[in-house]
């Protein structure tokens, strides 16, 4: 495909994309198909002839388009809306042009740049305390993570990370393995099945704390499980709170725990969860 004929197809798509949203409401939102349909209706193995793009979508409204569940649906009601929209679509194709990856700074300064500015634009929105931004200083600040379950698992490895480094800094003796082995991260019971995952890929324990009526974390508890925990010896180092679930909405427990949080170590983590910045 040469720019002439990519500028004739990309045309196509967007009428594709556009013709797609505006009659998704017409399609079933949820695919009447049975686990395994797509293996018999692909090729057994990658082709080794092109196909026309005029082919390429037949197959997608053929063998593809049967089996999407159709999230921008107005009758799709599970889970989150999802995050896309006609500038974001026209931000990805520019992205996909340029085509850099973020790595390090030198990679493409102007990609790590702004996202630094973003997330600091994200953090101000949220009003967050300037320590957590970065600012001309450079202290805070955020990245973007592929997603929610990425996020999680990155926030808890940060976490292990730094309290291992302390603790090895005020006792030289301390081995990674002793430490490990005695961390402990607490979530509440709504919290999404990702921060469960995060535990058990970072190694460490992680702890359910019963919510209330109202689904939030009940404060009693969480203190209750860090005194348990630390009179037997074990280090209480990550704590993550919902401030909303997929299944119980909105949850109201940050104010609530922040005194058993404000009694832990400076090294400690806690971690807001929200499927979206505002629940309706």
């Amino acid at each position: 495909m040469n720019a002439h004929e990519f500028r004739r197809r990309g045309k196509e798509m967007v009428d594709y994309v556009a013709d797609y949203l505006e009659g998704v409401e017409g399609r079933q939102v949820y695919p009447d198909v049975e686990p395994g349909y797509l293996r018999p209706l692909l090729p057994t193995a990658a082709p080794q002839e092109p196909e026309t793009f005029e082919d390429i979508i037949k197959d997608v409204e053929k063998i593809i388009m049967p089996g999407v569940t159709h999230w921008h649906s107005p009758y799709f009601f599970a889970y989150f809306p999802t995050a896309s929209s006609y500038p974001a679509m026209l931000a990805d194709m520019l992205c996909g042009a340029i085509g850099c990856i973020g790595f390090s700074w030198a990679a493409s300064p102007a990609c790590t740049e702004l996202e630094t500015v973003m997330m600091d634009w994200l953090g101000k929105m949220l009003r967050l305390p300037a320590v957590f931004l970065a600012g001309e200083a450079g202290e805070g600040g955020g990245v973007i993570q592929g997603s929610a379950s990425e996020a999680t698992l990155v926030a808890l490895l940060a976490a292990r990370t730094k309290v291992t480094r302390c603790l090895q800094a005020a006792s030289p003796g301390l081995t990674q393995a002793t430490i490990m082995e005695k961390l402990v991260a607490y979530a509440s019971d709504q919290a999404h099945s990702s921060v469960e995952r995060a535990g058990l890929i970072g190694g460490v324990k992680l702890k359910a704390i019963p919510s209330d009526g109202k689904f939030a974390m009940r404060a009693s508890a969480l203190q209750e499980a860090l005194e348990r925990d630390k009179a037997e010896g074990l280090i209480p180092f990550f704590v993550s709170l919902c401030g909303s679930t997929g299944v119980s909405g909105p949850c109201r427990g940050g104010p609530a725990v922040a005194g058993p949080l404000s009694r832990l170590p400076r090294w400690s983590h806690a971690r807001w969860y929200s499927g979206q910045p505002a629940s309706p």
